[in-house]
């Protein structure tokens, strides 16, 4: 019982190692079937992150306005992550909106140069994060950042189990491999316990979760599709890009809730 509990945070640690700037103790070693097995806990680091995020607004918000506090959270996560995801946004949207064949878009994809499509892209993503938590109060905001953090990671997760990798070799091919039932159970859990706790506690109002999740689901959903149609599959540069559309999708959505009222 120890040995797995011991395995499975090693694995966790993996997982931070890969997707964070984050140290990890030494003893967790390295070896690249851990690798292939920490994409389970790509949401906890999620938890993490959303953690840090909703810690860095806290702290700016007591001495500056609101859209200064969201600028240094964003900038916070964008150093802790190394602009892992915001990098996958970018050469998602260079590839989608400048490749018209499934070859032409991979290949664009792979260039680690940013074209117009990716930073007009990335630009008005960040922007509509920012802009949307800034009008949100102090209080929902930072349960937004611990909410849409983890989600939004664990909506990445479901294209690894549901849909195929279609590059030889990529970033994201080591994590890659088949994820099985139990895998994606655990990923689940990560994110199920800690929310439940939210709600549990009325940090998180119920309304505002069930819209924030409709919201991601939705926004998964129509770009995994559209990851089907246009490559086959997806890459780590789509897992990238989930993760950021769905972040926002949520933040827009519990900003709505709130212009009605109900937050």
């Amino acid at each position: 019982m120890m040995a797995c509990f011991v395995h499975q945070l090693r694995l966790f640690f993996v997982a931070l190692q890969f997707f964070t700037r984050m140290p990890v103790p030494r003893w967790v070693g390295f070896d690249p079937q851990w690798l292939s097995q920490a994409s389970r806990y790509f949401p906890a680091v999620g938890l993490v992150v959303g953690a840090f995020a909703a810690l860095a607004y806290a702290l700016a918000s007591a001495l500056w306005p609101p859209i200064v506090a969201v600028l240094l959270s964003t900038s916070t996560t964008i150093w802790l992550t190394g602009a892992f995801h915001e990098d996958g946004f970018a050469d998602t949207c260079d590839g989608l909106g400048g490749g018209m064949t499934r070859e032409r878009v991979l290949e664009i994809m792979k260039d680690s140069r940013i074209g117009a499509y990716g930073a007009i892209g990335v630009v008005l993503l960040l922007a509509i994060k920012c802009a949307t938590l800034s009008f949100l109060t102090q209080h929902t905001a930072i349960t937004a950042l611990l909410a849409a953090h983890p989600l939004s990671r664990l909506a990445a997760t479901v294209l690894i189990w549901r849909l195929d990798y279609v590059k030889a070799e990529g970033k994201a091919k080591p994590l890659a491999q088949h994820m099985s039932a139990l895998e994606f159970t655990i990923a689940v859990s990560t994110v199920a316990l800690p929310l439940a706790a939210m709600l549990w506690s009325g940090l998180l109002p119920w309304h505002a979760a069930v819209a924030g999740m409709v919201a991601i689901a939705a926004a998964a959903a129509w770009m995994a599709r559209l990851f089907v149609r246009r490559i086959g599959g997806y890459t780590g540069d789509c897992l990238g890009a989930v993760q950021q559309v769905s972040e926002a999708a949520f933040y827009l959505a519990v900003l709505a809730l709130a212009s009605c009222g109900f937050t």
